[in-house]
């Protein structure tokens, strides 16, 4: 992963923290194994291959663990304490991404096919909801590390509004199918929860194991926030402008889905009535569930239309805007190796090309 913030010891010590809880679940499963729940959770998170056996596979950029153990240590807590919760955040985060393949019907994900395109839908639901249910139990952990009993619940009470937010994010996004336009501020709404809210409470919840009051905890709350809605603006960027030798991806890919990403809702607030109306002809309902492939000619017509309209240097500006404002949040930190980490990993969030 060039260009990240990387760290052998972190990234052995949330695997040993996640394989723990696996191992634990593993062992007190009382049903057959002719389908290995666990294996399939360890499959989707990079732990193992697709016979169960033991490997470290691409486990993707563990960006959502990595802002709480940094945001702990740069508040001058004990990381050790923190990484239960780290662990917690990376499984409800895999948890929102096993249900997201089987509902957007992706097959592929981290270069290896998906849990659901391997085992069937029921089986990557079950493998979904024990992710959930295993990321509860990694942030019970906290408590045998020395965490007050009445923090872990303060924990554990925001880990499960946080993963509500997201739900909704969800629904919201799934609903925009049947609509169009989508209104900037709902679609700005969507990305806050879907996408914001697990990077906010990441921040959050490293400040808080750390013992930082609580205007400091809803400070850090605010940096990932911030993180968060540059990530998704990036992501958006990189769907229609992100080269394709490095992302994979054909040129134009979000709008070969008819995905209404914040560019295209952009576009659609400044185009003259006959081009909203080429623009509606791809992203009406009626449109979006044709299942027709979207002609070279119409995503060569809409990609024209972004760059008369200068949208690709709105949305440089929108992510500028957030990686400003996390830089800002950030220098409320006293200086030390994690902040500047920190600030490294929020540089490259705002850069990334893939």
């Amino acid at each position: 992963m060039k260009g990240w913030v990387v760290s052998d010891h972190f990234d052995a010590a949330l695997d040993t923290e996640v394989i723990e809880v696996l191992a634990r679940a593993d062992a007190a499963q009382q049903t057959t194994r002719h389908t290995d729940l666990y294996g399939m959770v360890r499959y989707h998170l990079g732990l193992a291959d697709a016979s169960f056996a033991p490997a470290r596979l691409d486990t993707g950029k563990r960006v959502r663990p990595r802002l709480c153990i940094l945001v702990c240590d740069a508040l001058g807590g004990d990381t050790a304490r923190a990484y239960p919760v780290a662990a917690a955040i990376e499984l409800i985060h895999n948890f929102t991404l096993i249900h997201d393949d089987i509902q957007d019907n992706d097959l592929i994900r981290r270069h290896r096919q998906t849990v659901h395109a391997i085992w069937g839908t029921a089986q990557g639901i079950n493998a979904g909801d024990a992710a959930f249910a295993l990321a509860q139990q990694a942030l019970l952990r906290c408590h045998t590390r020395g965490v007050p009993a009445e923090t872990v619940l303060l924990l554990l009470n925001e880990l499960l509004d946080t993963t509500l937010r997201i739900v909704e994010g969800q629904t919201a996004d799934i609903s925009f199918e049947e609509r169009w336009p989508v209104p900037r501020d709902e679609y700005e709404a969507m990305i806050r929860a879907k996408t914001a809210v697990i990077l906010g409470y990441a921040c959050w919840a490293g400040a808080v194991v750390a013992g930082a009051n609580v205007d400091t905890a809803n400070e850090m709350r605010a940096l990932g926030m911030a993180l968060g809605r540059g990530f998704q603006q990036q992501d958006d960027v990189l769907g229609i402008w992100g080269d394709p030798a490095v992302t994979g991806k054909a040129a134009g890919n979000d709008i070969r889905r008819r995905k209404k990403s914040l560019p295209i809702i952009l576009l659609s607030e400044q185009v003259a009535p006959a081009d909203l109306e080429l623009l509606a002809s791809v992203y009406e309902p009626e449109a979006v569930h044709s299942q027709a492939d979207l002609s070279d000619a119409r995503v060569a017509q809409i990609m024209d239309l972004l760059t008369r309209h200068e949208v690709r240097d709105s949305m440089q500006a929108h992510v500028e805007e957030q990686h400003d404002n996390a830089m800002g949040l950030l220098q409320h930190l006293p200086q030390s190796a994690a902040r500047d980490q920190l600030a490294q990993l929020a540089e490259t969030l705002a850069t990334r090309i893939a």
